[in-house]
């Protein structure tokens, strides 16, 4: 193989490498973050904090995958914020993504300290998750609890 030849091969090799580990996902704080919840358009956002790590969130992944398959050319838009962290967070939520067949928008929320914007997310938020905000320019609803698809789906109907 020619020095040119090597040259372009190890070129792609490191680009194609380098991609494995760029970052997919955006990272807000919170402060970056809050304009996602106070979007004043006609459409009704679904924003739901969950973790790679929490049991709960993970059961009901398969219920906001199905309500963003039946909805997404509806007018709503599904926003799972992540709330992992760690050095390796990207590709866990890469993985878990691939896995569970997510489809929706996944943000990062890496922003430590929680009680400065936990009541600003709502009131009524512990800071247990997963939770779960629906709005849209008119109404809210605050859920610190589990969804099935029919419950999450039920809720969603009152904005629509």
């Amino acid at each position: 193989m020619s020095i040119k030849k090597l040259k372009l091969v190890t070129f792609f090799v490191i680009i194609n490498f380098s991609s494995l580990f760029s970052q997919d996902y955006k990272v807000y704080n919170f402060e970056e973050f809050q304009s996602l919840l106070h979007q004043k358009n006609d459409k009704v956002y679904v924003i739901n904090f969950w973790a790679t790590w929490c049991r709960p969130c993970v059961q009901e992944m398969p219920a906001f995958n199905e309500l963003h398959n039946k909805y997404k050319n509806k007018n709503v838009e599904i926003i799972l914020v992540s709330l992992d962290f760690g050095k390796d967070v990207q590709s866990k939520i890469k993985q878990f993504s691939s896995k569970q067949g997510v489809e929706s928008k996944i943000v990062i929320l890496d922003d430590p300290d929680s009680n400065s914007w936990i009541d600003k997310v709502s009131p009524e938020w512990s800071g247990a998750i997963p939770a779960t905000l629906i709005y849209n320019r008119h109404s809210r609803a605050f859920f610190e609890k589990s969804f099935t698809f029919s419950e999450l789906e039920k809720e969603l109907l009152n904005f629509l």
